[in-house]
């Protein structure tokens, strides 16, 4: 307890000297932030370490090493002194000794420009003022005080003789953000008026002014540095919310798995900027509840067990804390966030097969054919190269007739017959056969017996095909052999060494029809001559196709070819090429170039001899015909001039073959008038080249016959309207005279509208005076302005001169230019309103008219019938 005691005063007494020696982070002793720390060292003088601890007090703690710290801001307005009580406790013996320890503030002095003696040169002394400088000033933030809090006064030694005034100048003061700081002008007090945030401005930078009353600079303007503490007011935040990282399965310990990362605002170089990283659960806790680590500064995840297998657990999920205060459980603030470690595959798990032995069969001959699915067991994961298979046949396969590919989605093995197998030489084959991985498998694991197995395949017999030999089969002969001629024997082997099997043959392709071949024995003879400048034949081969079948079950067959190469022989006579040639009528050059052409080949072709015919006389009288060498000739015109047309000029050609040739062949030569270029341009060209004089003829035919239909159908057009217009005037006897008359594209005054004089259709003579008008008129119709030369009837024509008159009204209608251009009720004279003729629909209402004798009005012709029976009908 004396140590104790001994301990307890020294910190007391170092409390008290600090805070009597060192100004409070507030500079005006109103508060004491809570970043301010206080170092007491002392030596132990038993060598045991010692615990301390704060008593009821939350605004204190001290640390293992004796470092004291304040929590919050202190207010010590008004108050000289704050008591701590500190208690330390012998950790062998848990005894613990309280002690008080007293802290008193100190006010500071207030600062002055301050003055020194500088000795001169002649040893007198003299008095030289300097800057005044100020310490910077700490100012906590978040400070919940009474604002506006003084921070400083300030004052110039020169406001004894008269009066200053002072103002600050910089951002926080008349700069943004303003209005942080203020000074009293006359005091010089110099005070904050909000709380600060360090973690938006961590200081300002001000500039003291002193002037008089008059405005004059009495003292050069000083800095102020304020710094603002920092407090622990922010927790620690994580860059993510779920950091993901991946770890090889089998990984030994001390393997690097991560990172996480922790931000935190407050000031890195204190303890309320310092992190602390820890693990607070890990799930699932297999194999060990301690899989991981992580590096409490750095914040590096590193395992530190082994045993992470991905076949047992796949990931882990860490809760990882971040705490500042340097870890501090009870002072510091945390945040958490979430670690996924996903476990990798590697090749620790190597393939097994699910049995050992498998078996298959296929028929023989067969290729690309499946005999067998191999199936594997693999606990890596899957579609990856860990758990992809790879199989290899290492014994029973010598030949290569089996493959094995892997079958990707099911990671089967396929046991596939790549070469054909005679089942009369083998019937059976015993495979042995080993899965891999596409990669390697892990270090220290090595293949088990379960990675081989046996694979037992049986070939089953089919009945197979019979086989020419040789396929194909060529032969050599010359054409022009006569039909059944015997050629050659092409017979086919039954492979089925243990069937008894009859074969027959027959005749598959033969595009000339010329061989035939015997359905038991298998000889082959002609059936029509050889001829080798068939278009069959191709470059002096000619293919014929047979086909065997026994009878098997089911029956099989197989084919064979014959090749025939045809010799040649002079059986065919030259003829003159080219067969046409064009030559104008006064040729300039007047020889024409030829050759011949032979289907046979050497010798049995060139060099030929080339000679006109004797017959007609005229051709050698004409023409010329001179061998320029042994494949050409020239024919030359003997006269000056040839008459347009087609001459035929008969050309005797011999081949050089044995036992010659000769043929008489005949070159047509069109004769044509020529240009300057020596092209044709006469109708023969045209002629020639396709278009005959019958053809030409028939065009001009059906030309000539469109026009006339042209024509007359525009005639027609012509007289169709006259017929239309004649019409508007010309009853039809078969319609109603009402439908005749009404104008449908106008809108009339009603009965009235339909009411015409018809004492135009009688006979004046026969009239009473007030019956007979002079024409016919809508009543209301006005007259034209301009009165055009219509015809007058005579007061007494004739019977039949109304025809007449009606005629000469029409013609008069079509020579008018101002009738209109449409049909329209044509107005003969125009006497007025007024008329006293009553309407067609009441004959009988004129009691002066009606007693008139119209049976005159058959003697008018066809078109006045109708009235006839209309008025002369009597009561019918």
């Amino acid at each position: 307890f004396k140590k104790l005691r001994k301990h307890l005063g020294n910190l007391e007494d170092h409390l008290v000297h600090l805070f009597m020696a060192r100004k409070p982070c507030s500079s005006d002793l109103v508060a004491i932030c809570s970043d301010c720390d206080y170092t007491l060292s002392f030596m132990d003088c038993g060598g045991e370490k010692v615990w301390f601890d704060v008593g009821d007090s939350s605004a204190f703690r001290v640390s293992e090493n004796g470092v004291v710290y304040t929590l919050k801001c202190l207010s010590l307005s008004g108050k000289e002194e704050v008591v701590v009580i500190i208690y330390a406790q012998d950790p062998q013996s848990k005894q613990v000794k309280p002690s008080n320890a007293t802290l008193t503030q100190r006010v500071p002095e207030i600062l002055f420009p301050w003055h020194s003696v500088v000795v001169r040169g002649d040893g007198t002394l003299k008095r030289v003022k300097r800057d005044w400088v100020i310490p910077p000033i700490n100012v906590p933030e978040n400070s919940r005080g009474q604002f506006p809090e003084d921070l400083v006064r300030i004052r110039s030694d020169r406001d004894k003789n008269r009066m200053l005034r002072y103002s600050v100048t910089g951002p926080g003061a008349d700069q943004p953000p303003t209005g942080i700081f203020i000074i009293n002008p006359i005091s010089g007090q110099l005070s904050v008026t909000k709380p600060l945030d360090r973690e938006h401005i961590s200081n300002f930078h001000l500039r003291a002014h002193a002037v008089d009353l008059n405005g004059n600079q009495v003292e050069n303007p000083i800095d102020i540095v304020i710094n603002v503490i920092d407090q622990n007011d922010n927790r620690p935040e994580f860059t993510h919310t779920i950091f993901n990282g991946s770890v090889p399965e089998g990984s030994k310990p001390g393997s690097f798995v991560m990172t996480v990362t922790a931000e935190d605002k407050d000031d890195p170089k204190t303890a309320n900027g310092m992190l602390r990283y820890k693990i607070l659960s890990q799930n699932p806790q297999s194999p060990s509840s301690n899989m991981f680590t992580i590096n409490n500064k750095t914040g590096d995840i590193i395992t530190v067990a082994a045993g992470l297998d991905r076949e047992k657990v796949t990931q882990y999920t860490l809760i990882i804390q971040a705490t500042d205060m340097e870890g501090n459980p009870t002072y510091g603030l945390s945040n958490t966030a979430t670690t996924v470690i996903r476990i990798t595959d590697v090749n620790d798990n190597p393939p097994e097969f699910t049995t050992d032995t498998f078996f298959g069969e296929i028929h023989e001959n067969r290729v690309n054919v499946i005999v067998a699915n191999l199936t594997v067991t693999d606990k890596d994961q899957p579609h990856t190269p860990a758990w992809s298979a790879v199989y290899r046949i290492i014994a029973g396969d010598p030949t290569g007739r089996f493959s094995i590919p892997t079958d990707p989605t099911t990671n089967e093995g396929l046991l596939t017959v790549v070469k054909p197998i005679d089942f009369e030489l083998t019937r059976s084959f015993m495979l042995t056969v080993e899965a891999e991985n596409e990669v390697p498998l892990a270090r220290g694991i090595h293949l088990p017996r379960q990675s081989t197995a046996t694979v037992s395949v049986r070939i089953l017999d089919i009945n197979e095909s019979p086989e020419f030999s040789p396929n194909p089969k060529s032969i050599k002969l010359e054409e022009g052999l006569p039909a059944g001629s015997l050629l050659t024997t092409f017979t086919a082997q039954d492979p089925d060494r243990f069937m008894r099997q009859t074969i027959r043959y027959s005749k598959m392709y033969d595009p000339a029809n010329w061989l035939e071949i015997d359905p038991v024995n298998g000889r082959i003879s002609t059936i029509a001559i050889l001829d080798r400048e068939s278009p069959y034949v191709k470059n002096n081969l000619y293919n014929v196709t047979f086909m065997a079948s026994d009878n098997g079950v089911p029956p099989a067959s197989g084919t064979g070819t014959l090749q025939m190469y045809l010799l040649d022989i002079n059986d065919n006579a030259p003829h003159v090429f080219p067969p046409e040639v064009e030559m104008c009528e006064k040729p300039d050059p007047n020889a024409i170039n030829i050759t011949a052409n032979d289907p046979d080949l050497n010798p049995n072709a060139g060099p030929f001899a080339f000679e006109l015919a004797n017959r007609p006389s005229d051709i050698r009288r004409n023409w010329t015909l001179s061998r320029l060498n042994g494949e050409h000739a020239q024919l030359r015109l003997r006269i000056g001039s040839l008459a347009s047309g087609i001459y035929e000029i008969p050309v005797m050609i011999t081949d050089s073959g044995n036992l010659p040739m000769s043929n008489i062949s005949y070159l047509r030569v069109k004769v044509c008038q020529c240009d300057h270029h020596g092209d044709c341009v006469d109708m023969e060209r045209i002629i020639a080249a396709g278009l005959g004089t019958g053809a030409i003829i028939a065009i001009l035919i059906c030309i000539i016959i469109l026009l006339v239909l042209v024509l007359l159908f525009v005639m027609w057009m012509k007289r169709r309207d006259k017929e239309r217009q004649a019409k508007q005037l010309l009853i039809d006897p078969e319609d109603d005279v009402r439908d005749n008359i009404l104008k449908y594209d106008e809108e009339g005054g009603g009965e009235e509208d339909q009411d015409y004089d018809l004492s135009q259709l009688q006979q004046p003579d026969a009239l009473e005076p007030e019956c007979v008008k002079v024409g016919i008129r809508r009543l209301d119709e006005r007259p034209l302005h301009h009165e055009h030369q219509y015809p007058l009837r005579s007061a007494a024509p004739h019977p039949g001169d109304i025809g007449d008159f009606i005629h000469e009204g029409l013609k008069a209608a079509d020579n008018d230019p101002t009738a209109p251009p449409y049909d329209s009720l044509l107005v003969f004279d125009y006497e007025g309103s007024g008329s006293t003729a009553g309407s067609l629909s009441s004959l009988h209402s004129s009691s002066s008219c009606g007693d008139q004798d119209y049976d005159y009005l058959g003697d008018w012709g066809p078109r006045f019938h109708k009235l006839a029976d209309l008025y002369g009908g009597g009561d019918d």
